[in-house]
């Protein structure tokens, strides 16, 4: 516990150069092109709407079926699962690998290397942030005004951000030994879309047996993206789910201090690796 506190002192001590270095790791992804960071914010509308439009438009009653249940336009729906999930996977492909994109910086005896895969995370959190208030000012012109439930995406993200602290710590210390992690954590990512489930309602799903929704209720992102929902489709509090509540932060506190210890454990070693 102690070493965990000592991190969270380093972040709060380096807040302002993580918070610079975020910055510009955004700015930097998109250099040199003429719209710049407005890139950002243009693959995933164009995701979504892609989405929309072969769930809703192309794949008629197949896709109706995946629907089923869902009372709000799909748009909505499936955008509350979606933006969550944009953040995820970016933070994660990019946290993963951040030591070997800033070796100069992990090679500086003095530099605070444990400050990196936070600024992975705040980076993407630019973008994240503009699509909730995107996501919420849609809601509202469609008719679903915004209350006190929404008030939960905030916690959500913080639930979020927190499982993707372990994740990140861990995988980012690992790659620089075995590079081939970080095509395992695309893969992993590109079945997590699926399976967490993102794109089609869970619920209603009659020809999945009991036993494998439970299975699928597991996955810690379930709990994310079901809350987003729950805050700003289902209306229902985080705490009405007491048992999926305590779940998620049981795993997700042991995903942190697994990967906290990796990262320190693994630390002195990569500025020979790199």
């Amino acid at each position: 516990m102690k070493k965990n506190k000592s991190l969270i002192a380093t972040l709060i001590e380096n807040r302002k150069l993580i918070w610079n270095l975020a910055k510009d790791d955004f700015k930097k992804k998109f250099a040199g092109s003429n719209l710049g960071v407005i890139w950002a914010f243009i693959q995933p509308v164009i995701t979504v709407l892609l989405y929309w439009f072969v769930f809703e438009k192309g794949l008629n009653a197949k896709a109706a079926n995946l629907r089923t249940g869902i009372e709000i336009p799909f748009v909505l729906w499936l955008m509350a699962g979606l933006v969550p999930w944009f953040y995820f996977q970016d933070a994660w492909n990019n946290g993963t690998g951040v030591l070997n994109e800033y070796n100069y910086l992990v090679k500086k005896v003095v530099f605070k290397i444990e400050i990196l895969p936070v600024v992975k995370m705040v980076s993407a959190l630019f973008v994240h942030m503009f699509f909730v208030v995107f996501m919420i000012v849609l809601f509202w012109l469609m008719g679903y005004a915004p209350d006190l439930y929404v008030l939960q995406v905030i916690y959500y993200s913080f639930a979020m951000i927190m499982l993707l602290v372990g994740l990140v710590y861990a995988t980012s210390a690992v790659v620089v030994f075995f590079k081939d992690l970080s095509q395992i954590v695309a893969l992993i990512i590109q079945v997590g879309t699926w399976a967490t489930p993102i794109m089609w309602n869970i619920e209603t799903m009659e020809d999945i047996p009991g036993w494998a929704i439970t299975l699928l209720k597991l996955n810690p992102m379930y709990y994310v993206v079901s809350g987003y929902r729950d805050a700003l489709i289902n209306k229902v509090w985080f705490w009405e789910h007491p048992e999926l509540t305590v779940w998620f932060w049981v795993v997700t506190a042991v995903i942190y201090v697994i990967g906290i210890r990796i990262f320190r454990k693994l630390r002195m070693l990569f500025a020979d690796v790199l």
